[in-house]
C-alpha cells in the first residue's frame, strides 16, 4: 500500500533531510549560541539518526520522555493503540496505523529540538516553506494581481457574477494543495504558472464536487445576518508557501464579498509534515508581501495585516491539530476547541492530512457516505478542500472509484484528482 511505501522511503528520505539541515546550519548555531549551539545540534542529531534507525528496523513505538504539554495525551494514545493489538506485540513502526506512526514520527523531530536549547525555537522545515513561497513568485502575482482587479469592481457584481468568482478562487486554493513537502519527502514543489489559467481544464478531475452546497450555505448565512450575529468562516490550513497564498486570498473575497464578517485560521503549533503553516510561517508570508516590490502584491500584504489588527482575521494554533487523534475524538480530547468550532458557519478543512483525520484515515469503500465516515464529528457545515494524495476516499458514485482506477491505477496517491466534499453537520 501506499501507507507502506511512505513508511518505508519517504519518511526516512525526511528524517535524512532534517539531519541534514541541521548540519548545514552548525556554523549559524556556533555564531549565535557559541559551543552550547553546537553541542544542541549534536544531541539532536543523535536523537534524530536513532529515531530513524528504529523506523527502519521496525521496532516498537516507545513513549515519549519529553515534558513538552502534549506528551501525556500521546503517551495515553500509545496505551490505546496497544489494547488494540490485542495482546500481538508492541506497535511498531510497521504494525501500526499510518496516521499515528507518521503523526509520531513528526512529533518526535519536534522533540529532538525541543529538548535541546539554545536550538529548541529552530524550524527545520522553513527553508523548505520560504523556498515553495519564493520559487512561485510569479503565480503569487498572477493571483495578487487577479484579486486586486476584482476588489476594484467587486460591489458591482451581481449574485450570479460574485458566486463566479468564489468558484474560480475555491478552486485555486483546492489546487493550491499541491504543493505540498511532505507528498515529495520535501522535494521542491511549487508553483509555477498562474493557477487561474487551468481551472476550466481541471474541472473533470474535480471528482466530488459540492460547490453550489457551499454558495447555498454562504448566501443564505448572509441574508439571514444580523447585527447580532457575524457570518464566521473557519479555515484549517494545510500547507505554507503558495498554498497558504490561496487561501489568504479566499479568506480576502469572502470579507470584500460580505460572505462572511470575520475569518478565523487554524494553523499547527510546532513545525509538521514538512511544510504546514505554523504562526511564524503565517506572519513571515504576510510580512514578505508587504514588502515586496510588487504592487499588489504589497498591497495584499498590508490589507491582511490591516485585517488581522482589526480582528476580522484571527489565527489560532491549537495543540490538539497535532496529536495522533482523529477528529471524532475532538470532542472528547479537545471540548475547548470544539465548541469554538461550533460557532463557525462553514469550516473549511485543506488538504490531506486533515481529510485523513475526518475520515479516521480508513479503507473505505468509495461509496460510503461522507457524513457517516466523519463518525459523528459534526461541530458545523464543513467542507474539505483536498487533492489526493492517500488512498482514503469517500462520497463518490457508485462505479465512480473503480471507473478512474480502471484507467488511472495512482489516482488516490498522485495529487491529479480532487475534491469539495461537504457536509452539512445536520
Amino acid at each position: 500500500s501506499f501507507a507502506y511505501f511512505t513508511i518505508k522511503d519517504r519518511l526516512p528520505q525526511i528524517l535524512t533531510r532534517v539531519i541534514d539541515t541541521l548540519h548545514r546550519h552548525k556554523n549559524e548555531f556556533f555564531e549565535e549560541h557559541g559551543e552550547k549551539g553546537v553541542e544542541a545540534e549534536k544531541r539532536a542529531i543523535s536523537f534524530l539518526s536513532k529515531l530513524r534507525n528504529e523506523l527502519q528496523t521496525d521496532k516498537p513505538v516507545t513513549p515519549l520522555e519529553d515534558e513538552l504539554p502534549d506528551a501525556a495525551l500521546w503517551n495515553q494514545y500509545l496505551d490505546y493503540q496497544r489494547n488494540l493489538s490485542n495482546g500481538n506485540g508492541e506497535p511498531s513502526w510497521f504494525q501500526s496505523p499510518w496516521l499515528y506512526v507518521e503523526c509520531y514520527m513528526y512529533r518526535r523531530i519536534h522533540a529532538a529540538l525541543a529538548q535541546n536549547p539554545p536550538i529548541d525555537n529552530f524550524d527545520v522545515f522553513k527553508e523548505g516553506k520560504a523556498q515553495n513561497f519564493l520559487e512561485s513568485q510569479e503565480a503569487v502575482i498572477a493571483l495578487c494581481t487577479y484579486f486586486q482587479d476584482l476588489l476594484k469592481n467587486i460591489k458591482d457584481l451581481d449574485e450570479k457574477q460574485l458566486k463566479e468568482e468564489l468558484f474560480k478562487l475555491l478552486q485555486v486554493s483546492l489546487w493550491g494543495n499541491k504543493c505540498d513537502l511532505s507528498f515529495s519527502a520535501g522535494e521542491k514543489s511549487s508553483q509555477k504558472s498562474s493557477p487561474l489559467q487551468s481551472l476550466e481544464n481541471l474541472i473533470p478531475y474535480i471528482i466530488v464536487n459540492d460547490l453550489e452546497k457551499l454558495w447555498s450555505l454562504l448566501l443564505n448565512a448572509k441574508k439571514s445576518n444580523t447585527e447580532k450575529s457575524k457570518v464566521r468562516v473557519d479555515i484549517i490550513l494545510d500547507n505554507a508557501g503558495f498554498e497558504l497564498l490561496s487561501d489568504l486570498v479566499l479568506a480576502d473575497f469572502l470579507l470584500s464579498a460580505k460572505l462572511a464578517d470575520e475569518v478565523h485560521f487554524h494553523g499547527k503549533s510546532i513545525p509538521w509534515y514538512v511544510s504546514d503553516t505554523t504562526k511564524r510561517d503565517f506572519n513571515w508570508t504576510i510580512k514578505q508581501l508587504q514588502s515586496a516590490n510588487h504592487m499588489w502584491m504589497s498591497k495584499c500584504g498590508i490589507n491582511w495585516e490591516g485585517n488581522l489588527k482589526k480582528g476580522v482575521w484571527v489565527y489560532h494554533d491549537h495543540m490538539f491539530w497535532t496529536l495522533p487523534h482523529d477528529f471524532s475524538c475532538m470532542a472528547e480530547v479537545a471540548p475547548d476547541l470544539y465548541a469554538d468550532l461550533q460557532k463557525s458557519n462553514l469550516l473549511l478543512f485543506k488538504g490531506d492530512l486533515n481529510y485523513r483525520k475526518l475520515t479516521g484515515d480508513r479503507k473505505w469503500d468509495y461509496t460510503v457516505p461522507f457524513h457517516q465516515a466523519l463518525n459523528k464529528f459534526h461541530p458545523a457545515p464543513l467542507c474539505s478542500l483536498r487533492t489526493l494524495k492517500s488512498d482514503t476516499q469517500v462520497g463518490l458514485k457508485p462505479g465512480q472509484g473503480e471507473q478512474i482506477q480502471a484507467s488511472e491505477p495512482e489516482w488516490m496517491i498522485n495529487g491529479k484528482y480532487g475534491i469539495v466534499q461537504f457536509d452539512a453537520a445536520l
